[in-house]
């Protein structure tokens, strides 16, 4: 009896081991030589400039020193450091004998040329909601507008086993929805258009949205906020904790212009995503994200400048003979005021810290790393910069503006550690992700 327990297990095992390796193998697909590269026409190129340029290719795929597209961009995942690979065209070391059917595959699946599978920093989970006009308008760009680089592509620094590709097939079942975008009849056509965009090509997701033990986004709690780079990517959800509640308008002018009357600015990583990626959408698409974002968090049609929250704001902006009592309120009239004050109205540019998001988040990162380090090109709005305070102000100066900021301004519970959690990002900085 007990034999036969064992030996039923063990055909389990290895029939279970079996079709996994079946489900898991994915045959290579046959490299193309330069000759046999489709033509494109200037249309499809342009257009897969954009849409590149939106999905973030060049972000992610662009070292700190390196030439554009050709790889070994860091990337700290939590489980190890990844290292992008060359996107150029090169026939040794990049994409150069990728056809259009192997970028597909890629694109929509995670599976390289050769037919290993690609690590989740990579985000398919979302670009397999693109339709193939779109994946193959990329293509286009890339093998035809990017110039070829030659690299020696850096080892990723996993731990066995993580560092096992065949693993990423358990991955992918478990967690991956495969499958083009599906339209919601239950809403517009610009908010689909938004949706689209959204979840597949521009990934919002991957920020936005937290991850599990293993990496995935958790899908019940889509873009309900997580930390990237140590920074935090803000809920976008009716959570979202914004003093004044997002509008379509806001949204657009944020994607638009980096900048935005009641929230402040693209900063961090969120800086070339405007900057170097979606602004480049055109209007039409800028209009649909903000439809469907709005949406998201809940937005109404009520004018934020009649709100009371702004309005009480503009009011503790004005000078007060107590202004200076304390070193917080004396260092932010000094340093700060002259930039930020507002009296009748909020301008864009002049952002007023009140209702800032930076000051109304639960944790004080985002406004230490901008009174760190000033918000330069390509963040915020063109043409407007901040300068950083990095070697003007001591950890506990930094400390006393954001609690004063905090407490006086925008009336939020104090940041707990404050002079610590300043000392750790001046020493550490961001993270790349």
């Amino acid at each position: 009896m007990a034999r036969n327990l064992i030996l039923g297990g063990l055909a389990v095992v290895v029939g279970g081991a079996v079709g996994f390796g079946l489900y898991a193998y994915k045959s290579p697909i046959d490299p193309i030589t330069t000759a046999q590269l489709a033509e494109f026409t200037p249309e499809e190129v342009e257009k897969g400039r954009v849409l590149a340029s939106a999905g973030y290719c060049a972000t992610c795929h662009t070292a700190a020193d390196g030439e554009p597209y050709a790889g070994n961009y860091a990337m700290e995942t939590g489980f190890g450091t990844l290292y992008s690979t060359n996107l150029t065209p090169d026939v040794e070391t990049g994409i150069g004998t990728y056809s259009k059917e192997a970028f597909r595959r890629a694109m929509h699946e995670g599976v390289d040329r050769e037919g290993r599978h690609l690590f989740p920093a990579f985000p398919y989970d979302h670009f397999t909601k693109m339709t193939d006009e779109d994946v193959d308008a990329i293509y286009a760009y890339i093998m035809t507008e990017v110039e070829p680089v030659k690299t020696v592509q850096k080892e990723n620094e996993l731990p066995f086993p993580l560092n096992q590709r065949i693993l990423q097939a358990g991955w992918k079942m478990l967690f991956v929805d495969q499958g083009r975008y599906e339209a919601d009849e239950d809403h517009s056509e610009e908010w689909n258009r938004g949706a689209y965009l959204a979840e597949g090509l521009t990934h919002c997701g991957a920020c936005h949205t937290p991850r599990n033990a293993v990496g995935a986004e958790k899908q019940s709690e889509q873009y309900a906020g997580a930390e990237i780079d140590r920074w935090i990517a803000p809920a976008l959800t009716a959570e979202n904790p914004s003093s004044v509640a997002w509008t379509a308008p806001e949204f657009k002018s944020y994607l638009m212009e980096g900048v935005t009357s009641y929230h402040g600015i693209a900063a961090g990583p969120m800086g070339p995503v405007v900057h170097e990626g979606v602004r480049d959408l055109p209007e039409s698409d800028i209009d649909s994200l903000a439809i469907y974002l709005a949406d998201q968090v809940g937005a109404t049609d009520d004018d934020p400048a009649q709100s009371e929250v702004v309005l009480a704001s503009l009011r503790n902006n004005r000078p007060d003979p107590q202004y200076r009592r304390e070193l917080g309120e004396r260092l932010y009239a000094t340093a700060c005021a002259s930039c930020h004050y507002n009296a009748e109205q909020i301008m864009q540019g002049r952002p007023d810290l009140g209702i800032n998001s930076a000051t109304n988040l639960e944790t004080p990162n985002n406004l230490i790393h901008v009174i760190l380090d000033g918000v330069n090109g390509p963040e915020g709005m063109a043409g407007v910069v901040m300068p950083g305070f990095r070697n003007a102000l001591d950890d506990e100066q930094v400390a006393a503006v954001s609690a004063y900021l905090r407490d006086k301004r925008a009336n939020r519970p104090a940041w707990p550690e404050l002079t610590a959690t300043v000392a750790d990002i001046r020493e550490n900085g961001p993270k790349s992700h």
